[in-house]
């Protein structure tokens, strides 16, 4: 059913977002699918990185990391960008189509009542692409 699974991710909040980072490795081992961990970094230095290189190679790692753990096929897609809060729903979409995803699956918030407002990541990205996208939140 699903051949690659695209997972946003943010190397420094790796903690607040391992019910879905658990998610996508249950499906991928399910569907024999390869999962793509996606982040967008900027060329200021960082807490995670001080150059985009850098956050690359640390991305890399994490995927490599994953797979070993998870069993399963894994990539890694890193994306500079000015302002990555602005730019991050159409870097996600863009990166859907250049990796040929079939499935998102993308940690999110409990609902709020601010959503009305200001959508969440997850909510744009599920009403502008034609993917299943599967928001995964905290318990």
């Amino acid at each position: 059913m699903f051949k690659k699974i695209l997972v946003p991710v943010d190397l420094a909040h790796i903690e607040a977002i391992q019910r879905a980072l658990s998610t996508s490795a249950d499906l991928a081992r399910h569907y024999g699918a390869e999962v793509c961990y996606m982040a967008v970094t900027t060329s200021t230095p960082g807490t995670v990185a001080r150059t985009p290189e850098e956050y690359e190679h640390k991305l890399e790692a994490f995927a490599s990391r994953q797979e070993e753990v998870h069993g399963q096929k894994t990539s890694s897609r890193c994306i500079n960008s000015p302002d990555p809060t602005a730019d991050l729903d159409g870097l996600i979409l863009k990166s859907i189509e250049a990796v040929g995803a079939d499935l998102v699956v993308m940690a999110t918030h409990l609902p709020r009542h601010l959503d009305a407002v200001m959508p969440s990541h997850g909510d744009r990205i599920a009403s502008h692409t034609d993917v299943s996208v599967f928001l995964v939140r905290p318990a």
